[in-house]
């Protein structure tokens, strides 16, 4: 595998009267993520991109990690560090920002 982990950030807009990640920061998370990673010398390992639709517009901004697959909904700007640190870095799931389906 190319990467230890990679991080999906939705970043769709869509017209549609329903909450939608792309307008509610989800190129900022993108760019976050990519900094954070940047400054911790991680990006070789890691990487943050943005993605079309997860299918979690209810509970956005979302993101996805794998290979582990865990979904975190309604993630600010201000969770990004401790995504990256505690998820990225140290495999441990942050389970107040976890979708569970």
């Amino acid at each position: 595998m190319k990467y230890k982990k990679h991080v999906f950030i939705c970043a769709n807009d869509k017209d549609a009267p329903k909450k939608c990640c792309g307008s509610e920061r989800g190129m900022a998370l993108v760019d976050a993520f990519k900094e954070s990673l940047k400054e911790k010398g991680l990006l070789k390992e890691m990487r943050a991109q943005r993605t079309g639709c997860l299918d979690v517009c209810a509970f956005g901004p979302g993101l996805v990690v794998y290979p582990e697959g865990v979904f975190y909904g309604n993630v600010q700007l201000s969770d990004v560090e401790e995504i990256v640190q505690s998820h990225l870095v140290n495999d441990t799931v942050v389970e107040r920002l976890k979708l569970d389906f």
